[in-house]
């Protein structure tokens, strides 16, 4: 595993106090801004500051295929990955304009996509062109699992050295709900039925068909569902891997993450069964319409921030949560406290 992951420290618990005292500090009653004021406190964990700056964001977007897409578990083409791609490169995606709103920085990197990609604004670090088909093989060797990890912690590193101070992870994969499904139920025991959901767009006939392709993959793969990277392996997805990767990079460099929905947060599960440690720096962004989401965040003990019924990917949910977190930071820095402002602050 890659020296950066020994580095990883659990968030600084004496700054998230400070950050709590000072907060019942401020002009308002105690607790009166709810969530914000746990976000504030976790965010002040991560930093060891009051206040942290968390601009630019940066957002990364890993685009893989999935082999599984030959069973027919997908509403649209494995052909859509790539015409994704270019629709990032090309600035015309939700996450991009997500991530102008936020004025981000962004990078697309290609893990696994099976045609070239050749544009400029596209990373192409791939691995393999798609993985395996799950139903009747592994998704990927474990060497390409790691170097999938590798390329995430990689484009975290690239995104830390240009100055971001926080991370929004995304992905595109055609058939990535398939994998992400096959994943949390073999890391959770769930059954295969509550985790699978219409993904791009099927009908209840597709999805039960979904679910027969899922527990057949789970029935003819070998891997222990006590070791993350074992079912990473035999089960996940080149982009999939590239996100632990990258969430594991951002607990190194304590940089705030923020996560997306349910395939970003099956990465995440994986990211935290590999080091527990990481779980502290994960800030989950919205609740997604896919039903393994909440088995997912069930899982990892998370309350998202958001709920604003989507199931897009790309990394959306978490940039439109950003704000959030500079709310947060804003009102740690900004907001007078009772004796400044020559308020009292308790009944006599």
């Amino acid at each position: 595993m890659h020296s950066l992951i020994a580095q990883i420290q659990p968030v600084d618990y004496a700054a998230g106090d400070r950050a709590r005292a000072y907060l019942d500090t401020l002009t308002k009653p105690p607790g009166s801004l709810g969530m914000l004021e746990q976000l504030a406190i976790q965010l002040s964990e991560i930093s060891g500051e009051r206040a942290p700056t968390l601009t630019p964001p940066g957002v990364v977007v890993f685009a893989a295929d999935h082999g599984v897409v030959a069973e027919g578990v997908s509403a649209f083409p494995q052909a859509v990955t790539a015409q994704m791609v270019a629709n990032f490169a090309s600035g015309g995606a939700a996450i991009n304009v997500f991530a102008r709103q936020v004025n981000a920085r962004l990078e697309i990197v290609d893990v696994g996509v099976v045609s070239d990609i050749d544009m400029p604004g596209v990373v192409v670090n791939k691995i393999r062109r798609a993985s395996g088909n799950i139903a009747i093989e592994n998704a990927m060797l474990p060497e390409q699992a790691q170097a999938a990890i590798e390329a995430g912690i990689n484009a975290v590193t690239r995104a830390h050295q240009a100055g971001c101070r926080s991370v929004i992870v995304g992905e595109m994969g055609i058939a990535n709900t398939t994998a992400s499904s096959a994943m949390l139920a073999a890391l959770t025991g769930t059954p295969v039925a509550q985790v699978v959901g219409a993904g791009t767009g099927l009908n209840s006939q597709q999805q039960t068909h979904k679910v027969n392709v899922i527990e057949r993959a789970l029935a003819a793969r070998h891997f222990e569902a006590d070791q993350p990277l074992s079912v990473l392996t035999a089960l996940g997805g080149l982009e999939i891997a590239a996100m632990v990767g990258a969430y594991l990079a951002a607990a190194a460099y304590r940089l705030p993450v923020i996560v997306d929905g349910f395939i970003a947060s099956v990465a995440a599960l994986t990211a935290c069964r590999i080091c527990p440690a990481v779980s502290g720096y994960l800030v989950f962004g919205h609740r997604s319409e896919e039903p393994g989401h909440g088995v997912a965040l069930e899982a990892l003990e998370a309350t998202p921030l958001l709920a604003l019924g989507m199931r897009l990917g790309e990394g959306s949910g978490a940039a439109l949560a950003f704000p959030l977190l500079q709310a947060a930071t804003a009102m740690m820095a900004e907001m007078a406290t009772f004796t400044s402002a020559g308020i009292a602050d308790k009944t006599a």
